[in-house]
């Protein structure tokens, strides 16, 4: 659900537990999540991380995390859990919201920390993990072909194919840097 301005974003981050909800007045970020609730200055307002989360029940889900001045973080996506088999998405509701934070702090020309991805370490780390199991993966295609085994050659360049396919698109998505309020990234939201 959302106000259809983008200034209100109600979402349920968890099968268990109740909605978190936001909103944007004259006061600021005004927040209600996982049993906390506050008001945060757009001043006060850090950083923001946009970043690609799927799961295996919604491929298509955006994560937003806000932190204020003194470390406390927020966050918000863009599915909502309905049932235990049901989690759907409410990508214009989402993307509104963040779009008018957006402009809501380069109105006030906010120093808020803009970046997109995932951890540097982490994703450094991810990185060299898919090095070595391209490497693995190449080191048996080569062992298939030469053997003759053309079916297990070809079930890996099927692996492969869906491998590059769905870690591919996360990695790419989620490469570290930064943004401008002028130029969101359209690669990490809906």
């Amino acid at each position: 659900m959302a106000a259809s301005d983008g200034t209100q974003y109600i979402f349920k981050p968890s099968l268990v537990g109740g909605a978190s909800q936001f909103d944007l007045t004259d006061d600021g970020l005004s927040w209600q999540a996982r049993g906390k609730k506050g008001v945060w200055p757009l001043e006060k307002i850090a950083a923001i991380r946009l970043s690609y989360r799927p799961v295996s029940m919604q491929s298509r889900r955006f994560r937003t995390d806000i932190e204020d001045t003194r470390g406390e973080r927020v966050t918000l996506y863009s599915t909502t859990w309905h049932t235990v088999a049901l989690m759907s998405p409410q990508d214009n509701g989402y993307r509104a919201f963040v779009m008018e934070l957006h402009r809501r702090l380069a109105d006030i020309k906010s120093r808020a920390v803009l970046v997109v991805g995932i951890n540097p370490n982490i994703y450094l780390a991810a990185m060299v993990v898919i090095a070595i199991v391209a490497i693995a993966m190449l080191g048996l295609l080569i062992r298939a072909l030469l053997t003759g085994e053309f079916a297990g050659a070809l079930f890996l360049v099927g692996f492969a194919a869906l491998f590059i396919w769905q870690i591919g698109g996360f990695m790419r998505r989620n490469r570290p840097r930064s943004y401008t309020f002028d130029a969101l990234p359209e690669d990490v939201l809906p």
